[in-house]
């Protein structure tokens, strides 16, 4: 039987107060105390004896049954199905692509889980076709469904997949760099608000803009860049007055000095530092570059381009917490930073 009395759960704790029940009957556990095939005292009963909410005693019990320690028999309550406390959980995520950013997010993931979790990764491409299969193929097979929901239908147009997210069982599902949109509260996991965190960004960096005459968003179109991006560039320019407009890349026509670039794909930020030297037109100064999502290289290169960013590493690590039960299974935005070097 675990402990029945309530000094075990310390309330001041910032460990929450589910995941100290699933110590309290780990420690059982180590102690001998509970072995393979005894009963453990029912929700109700525990949530009496602990003095805790029965949601808190609930979500406790899901988390040991998805470790395997525990199981339930219908009519009859709670039982210890395994002692093994090493028992490794099982991950699989489904990322829409391997980009070097997401790699980012997939290290951080594998380092923060250590040897606590077997991960599996699968890619499905911004194709909610592919998803589909996916999990035909895999449901029922992990204990957590890390999804990234970016899709695009046939038209390139977004759409949510939410007829085949929802069929992922919710306590094992967690969203991953953006929510699901129009159900943004309903699931658990870690995501970037686009539109909200260019415009609070640049009014972070509003004036170092004020420099130049015009801003410019590169936005490269069919290359499935979240549109949001240029909902909150559009808000900010309004509502901050500047002049401003939206190009699908950089072409042969010359910059002009006074313009400032927001840039989204790598080949064109180097096409417009490869300009800027060809005109004689200096950043930071006759010229402006922030370059969407931070790299080492961006700090060193052209003595350093000014970014926005989300944290890529925060991303994984809240992920794998989340999985380890070390943070509370709830929508959480990501960070977002805008990073000033010289080429502003």
């Amino acid at each position: 039987m675990i402990i029945d009395k309530s000094d075990r759960i310390h309330l001041d704790s910032r460990t929450p107060k589910y995941l100290q029940v699933v110590n309290l009957i780990l420690d059982e556990i180590e102690k001998g105390n509970l072995k393979v095939g005894d009963r453990i005292p029912s929700i109700n009963e525990t949530s009496f004896d602990l003095l805790l909410s029965r949601d808190t005693v609930e979500k406790a019990y899901n988390e040991l049954r998805d470790r395997g320690i525990i199981t339930s028999v219908r009519g009859k309550g709670f039982y210890i199905c395994s002692t093994n406390m090493g028992s490794k959980v099982k991950v699989l995520l489904l990322f829409n692509k391997l980009s070097s950013y997401k790699k980012i997010i997939y290290y951080s993931i594998i380092e923060t889980l250590g040897a606590q979790a077997c991960v599996d990764l699968q890619i499905h491409h911004y194709n909610r076709n592919i998803l589909e299969d996916l999990l035909v193929q895999n449901l029922g097979n992990y204990n957590y469904y890390v999804l990234a929901p970016h899709f695009f239908d046939k038209n390139s147009h977004p759409e949510t997949a939410y007829d085949l997210i929802k069929k992922i069982p919710k306590d094992k599902l967690l969203i991953m760099d953006r929510a699901v949109k129009g159900h943004e509260n309903e699931f658990p996991g870690i995501y970037q608000d686009f539109a909200k965190d260019i415009f609070e960004a640049l009014e972070s960096g509003i004036t170092l803009l004020r420099k130049y005459t015009r801003l410019i968003l590169v936005f490269p179109r069919g290359d499935h860049y979240p549109v949001e991006i240029m909902d909150g560039f559009k808000r900010f320019c309004f509502f901050h007055d500047f002049n401003n407009m939206i190009v699908d890349g950089i072409d042969d026509e010359p910059l002009y000095e006074g313009d400032s670039f927001i840039v989204l794909a790598e080949t064109d930020l180097v096409n417009i530092i490869k300009k800027s030297r060809e005109q004689c037109l200096k950043l930071g100064k006759d010229l402006g570059i922030i370059s969407y999502n931070d790299t080492p290289l961006k700090e060193i290169l052209a003595e350093g381009i000014t970014t926005i960013s989300t944290d890529f590493n925060h991303m994984g690590r809240s992920i794998a917490q989340q999985i380890l039960g070390e943070e509370d299974k709830i929508p959480i935005k990501n960070p977002f930073r805008f990073i000033v070097r010289k080429s502003l």
